[in-house]
């Protein structure tokens, strides 16, 4: 029997400065939940600005990043906006299309491949 994957990891480009001035780059976001993307619309700060959103909803699915286990709204603010950028389009990927997988062309040889982009190292795929 196949078990569902409901957890992917990932590493930020930038990484996240806590206020130890510590960087934090792998971690974890989970699959969302009917709930993950509702409740955040009933958040005073979405109705505000429903650019918002994102963030909220990032709070919420984002489980850890580096040492950071208290991932929240206030976290994923204080990431860089390259960071926000790549988590927004993580969590589209593997919630929308079901992994973590990009397919991309070299621009050298211009061979097609498949790189997973929930990290790992340089040259890795």
């Amino acid at each position: 029997m196949e078990r569902m994957r409901t957890e992917f990891p990932f590493e930020l480009p930038r990484g996240y400065v806590d206020d130890a001035g510590q960087v934090h780059r792998a971690g974890v976001m989970r699959l969302a939940t009917a709930r993950d993307e509702l409740v955040p619309l009933r958040d005073d700060r979405v109705r505000e600005n429903p650019a918002y959103l994102s963030v909220v909803l990032l709070g919420r699915v984002v489980t850890r990043i580096g040492g950071v286990t208290d991932v929240h709204a206030g976290v994923i603010e204080d990431l860089f906006a390259s960071d926000l950028a790549f988590l927004q389009d993580f969590y589209r990927r593997i919630n929308a299309e079901g992994h973590a997988r990009a397919q991309v062309t070299c621009p050298s040889c211009a061979c097609d491949f498949a790189v997973d982009l929930s990290g790992g190292r340089l040259g890795e795929s």
